[in-house]
């Protein structure tokens, strides 16, 4: 494992004055009085709580950077020099008809009523935080038109200023809501689809009722956790207003914004910022298949779950809940997650690492499959970001696995590409896009085949992100033909544990992938000694 210091990181703006540094507490091994920081230590001195979080909050995403010792980098994808998988019906793999431009990379998900996307990817949820909020349009009209779904996170009615509910607390509007639905479904081509989460608070608020009947959503998802933290979501809020309106809508809220001393403080401009924290969810068996039948009886096609780096007790009670409920998608999520605002040292520390937990996920599938349930499509989440790990997450649950749930991955095309429309503008494109050119038409590889998807009348109503998230998508696809076709596997469904080898004997042990000196091994043998 690589020395990392826990007193110090860019995501908390903090860093040592010394390169001593005591490995356990991260302190400098030589603290000087006199010190002019920027250790978390020195800053909390006078900043605290708020050392806590990444920041500044609202203009970054940050994910945990503890290096694990076994993770998905220990694995290789098998290459073949004969053979192909997957073809269409009564084709023959050879030279000319197994060609890596015509891999078929689309994915179905759900119990009964499918879902098709054009990759095995979808984004993370996109929720409350500021940086969803501010980039919607980008991330809704990108996932759109490449053909994925894109998940609405939890709290979006709850935060939301121009919230109108009725005498019993229920939501009657809510326009951010019905914009971010309305702005996906604008650009959508057919495949993917946008499914919303509801925690605590969105239940109690009614969301799942108000989203079926205005909008005719066919999916929800009810939501465990995250593989960011084990608490419930948090945004920050800098004006106390704002802060008191949502502690009177049933949030929790810190430092307590009715509190006098806080809001003298609040005042006085020690404190700039309140917290607004969800309740932790608490789940058993019956209330979960009894919420499940209750949504479906709403009128719920399908109903998806998202857990997070839980113990294995708790991913052993999804998995097997979810197939007695039948839930369409179970998104596993392990630990080292990115998020706009987690606890940081939660994000480093806390739960199962993405790599083992996925690798238990497939054992418990196993065990469940061989006593006669049926397992619900899984999809893996947890610090994916290319093709590669597609594949590799694809092969390590085979044949349970139908896609990745992409974080921070899915969100940097769109800021990047809106920041792309801002410097034209501006005229302040920097180098390492201006080499490619001064106009959209230049700089964006993709944009005639975005023009050619929506038309020429529409083009233009096109942000810039989500032509970067297609740019994206188009690069995750291409670059996941090829690997597949590598390994000779022509379409999605035909990837098999086969195509992996575990590069250590404890990836092996971890993961149940064979170690690569080990792959394949009889069959070299028979041919040597045939």
């Amino acid at each position: 494992m690589n020395y990392q210091t826990p007193n110090g990181n860019d995501a908390t703006r903090s860093k040592n004055r010394s390169w001593s540094v005591a490995p356990q507490s991260g302190l400098c091994s030589r603290c000087v009085d006199g010190c002019r920081g920027n250790c978390e230590v020195f800053r909390a001195t006078f900043r605290g709580r708020e050392l806590i979080y990444p920041g500044p909050f609202g203009s970054v995403t940050a994910g945990g950077d503890k290096e694990y010792p076994v993770d998905y980098s220990h694995l290789n994808i098998q290459g073949y020099a004969c053979g192909a998988k997957g073809l269409p019906e009564g084709v023959e793999g050879n030279s000319d008809t197994a060609r890596f431009p015509d891999v078929n990379t689309s994915v179905e998900y759900g119990w009964d009523k499918k879902v098709k996307m054009a990759i095995p990817a979808f984004t993370g949820a996109l929720g409350s935080t500021e940086i969803a909020r501010k980039n919607w349009e980008h991330f809704a009209v990108g996932a759109a038109i490449s053909g994925i779904t894109i998940v609405c996170g939890e709290n979006v009615c709850g935060i939301d200023p121009t919230l109108e509910r009725n005498a019993a607390g229920m939501v009657t509007k809510a326009p951010d809501m019905d914009r971010r639905i309305e702005l996906y479904r604008r650009y959508h081509q057919g495949l993917g689809e946008i499914l919303i989460q509801m925690n605590v608070e969105d239940t109690r608020l009614g969301v799942a009722e108000y989203i079926l009947d205005k909008h005719g959503i066919e999916t929800i998802e009810l939501k465990w956790g995250q593989g960011a933290k084990c608490i419930g979501g948090e945004i920050k809020v800098g004006s106390l207003e704002r802060a008191l309106e949502l502690q009177s809508r049933g949030y929790i809220v810190t430092p307590d914004p009715s509190d006098p001393i806080n809001q003298a403080a609040f005042r006085s401009g020690a404190i700039k910022e309140f917290e607004r924290h969800s309740r932790l969810g608490f789940v058993d068996h019956d209330s979960f298949l009894a919420e499940v039948e209750r949504l479906r009886k709403l009128g719920y096609k399908r109903i998806t779950l998202k857990t997070g780096a839980y113990s294995l007790r708790e991913l052993a009670m999804a998995m097997k809940w979810s197939s007695e409920a039948h839930i369409d998608l179970l998104t596993i999520d392990g630990s080292g997650g990115g998020t706009g605002m987690s606890p940081w040292r939660m994000m480093e520390e806390w739960g199962i690492p993405a790599f083992y937990l996925h690798s238990a996920a497939y054992q418990f599938a196993e065990i469940l499959t061989q006593k006669g349930y049926r397992v619900p499509d899984l999809a893996f989440a947890g610090g994916f970001s290319s093709e590669d790990g597609i594949f590799k997450a694809l092969a390590l649950g085979a044949p349970y696995v139908k896609a990745v749930c992409m974080g921070r991955a899915m969100m940097i095309p769109g800021m990047v590409g809106k920041n792309i429309e801002q410097w034209m503008k501006d005229d302040d494109l920097p180098r390492t896009v201006s080499e490619f050119g001064k106009t959209k038409e230049e700089i964006f590889v993709d944009y005639e085949k975005v023009k050619a998807l929506v038309g020429s009348s529409e083009i233009d109503k096109i942000p810039l992100g989500a032509i970067g998230i297609y740019s994206y998508a188009d690069k995750l696809k291409v670059g996941l033909q090829q690997l597949m076709a590598g390994a000779r596997c022509f379409s999605t469904p035909v990837i098999t544990r086969r195509e992996l080898m575990s590069l250590t004997k404890e990836c092996a042990e971890v993961s149940g992938i064979p170690y690569l000196m080990d792959c394949y091994k009889d069959e070299a043998l028979a041919i040597l000694n045939g």
